[in-house]
């Protein structure tokens, strides 16, 4: 049963990797719609089209699956950032660049915007299974600080900025506005998913964040030299 179901494209070989990834994206979809508790095995391996055994052989019991979801998604956000080229930007259109990609990754993935208010809404209690999770996060947060300093170093930056406050607040306010989009939606009589206004939108997150991040001082604004 578990060869038959590795089987693809018709021609007898067996592709692993096509099924595990059949899985993952049968149970994301699965988990976005029900949640944790209400996503049942045979759902999932019905909408990936395998029998229950092949999800069991691949994920061993759901929660794993689950966590292997969470982890799969949280790569695919990191390696979009990965993309961006930030260590060669300058300092200011790299900064810009980060943030209009946050939130547009919000706006063409609702999957990672459901899957992080699932798992908040469990209390990150899978979540903080996954060394791995960590580990991705290191590098958008190294990226920040590089720039961050680069940036101070020749007054275009305020000094001192940590890196992590300016991670959290590009992550929030890029998330708020699109899990809160039905309701804020509802609430202001307005479409916020209609393309003009989510465009606004993400200019004005744009303009918070570099508007922080501008020198406080004169002094500050000065580029610094070194002996």
């Amino acid at each position: 049963m578990a060869q038959a179901a590795e089987r693809a494209d018709g021609g007898g070989r067996r592709n692993p990797q096509r099924t595990r990834a059949r899985i993952l994206e049968a149970a994301r979809t699965a988990f976005c719609a029900r949640g944790v508790d209400g996503a049942t095995m045979e759902d999932i391996a019905r909408r990936a089209e395998v029998n229950k055994r092949m999800v069991y052989h691949y994920f061993g019991n759901k929660e794993d699956l689950y966590l292997a979801v969470l982890e799969d998604t949280y790569e695919d956000r990191r390696l979009h950032d990965s993309q961006l080229d930030l260590r060669h930007a300058d300092p200011q259109e790299g900064m810009r660049r980060l943030i209009r990609a946050s939130f547009d990754y919000c706006r063409r993935h609702p999957e990672y915007i459901k899957l992080l208010i699932v798992e908040n809404i469990n209390g990150a209690r899978h979540l903080r299974r996954s060394t791995k999770v960590h580990n991705l996060h290191l590098q958008v947060l190294d990226d920040i600080g590089e720039l961050l300093q680069r940036g101070s170093r020749i007054g275009l930056f305020r000094a001192h900025a940590d890196p992590t406050q300016v991670f959290m607040t590009i992550a929030s306010l890029c998330f708020f506005y699109h899990s809160n989009n039905a309701t804020l939606s509802a609430i202001l009589e307005s479409d916020l998913a209609a393309p003009l206004a989510s465009t606004a939108r993400e200019a004005h997150v744009e303009e918070v964040i570099m508007g922080y991040l501008r020198p406080r001082t004169e002094r500050e604004g000065q580029p610094r030299t070194f002996a």
